[in-house]
């Protein structure tokens, strides 16, 4: 494992972070380093969406972002899936956007809640095709005993799609996340990272300065 330390991290060239002309709102500069991400790398809205179980032990998995406005930041899974009966019990949860390509991270972490169901289900239909049979698959992280009994649900619910092409799962779930705190990231190759901090205070969001 002596690669570890020989392997870079990013690349020779990095973008300048300003904070001082940073937007007022975090979602603004947030999406600005989105778009700037999405020239340079895959994946850009690919998150990792962090919770906890009801043992109060951290769990996470990579997910999409589906979007975000004044009111927080969109996900959406079954609320059936581990994910969403943990959230179900611990309505709290973190996002970390890691973009190596641009020396780039976003963290937040904040209240999560569902979106109406008409919203859910909008944000269900809009999927690709594929994407509708996995969810009817059903069954997420449960074990799997025989191969042949995936490809017998995939069958199904490919059936199921094709005849109901309007219909959602009633669990299917579009959850809102509405940070308390929103932290920008700039990588910088003499270690003086960059870092801004994002924290609502009674409705309006103060922006300060980190050590690295």
């Amino acid at each position: 494992m002596v690669a570890l330390r020989g392997w870079p991290s990013f690349p020779e060239e990095l973008p300048v972070f300003t904070p001082e002309t940073a937007a007022a709102a975090p979602q603004t500069l947030f999406v600005e380093w989105l778009t700037e991400a999405g020239e340079h790398v895959l994946a850009p809205h690919a998150v990792t969406l962090s919770t906890v179980d009801a043992d109060g032990a951290p769990d996470a998995r990579v997910v999409i972002l589906k979007d975000v406005g004044p009111a927080g930041w969109a996900v959406a899974t079954s609320s059936e899936s581990p994910k969403g009966s943990q959230l179900r019990k611990d309505p709290r949860a973190a996002l970390t956007f890691f973009w190596p390509g641009r020396g780039r991270q976003v963290r937040l972490r904040g209240p999560v809640s569902p979106a109406a169901p008409e919203v859910s289900a909008a944000d269900f239909l809009a999927r690709p095709p594929a994407s509708r049979v996995e969810a009817f698959i059903g069954h997420q992280s449960q074990v799997l005993h025989d191969p042949a009994d995936l490809d017998a649900a995939a069958a199904e619910a490919e059936r199921w799609v094709s005849e109901n092409p309007d219909t959602a799962p009633e669990t299917w779930t579009r959850y809102l996340v509405d940070p308390d705190e929103v932290e920008f990231w700039q990588a910088s190759h003499d270690r003086r990272h960059v870092r801004l901090r994002y924290r609502k205070t009674e409705g309006d969001w103060v922006r300060e300065r980190l050590w690295p």
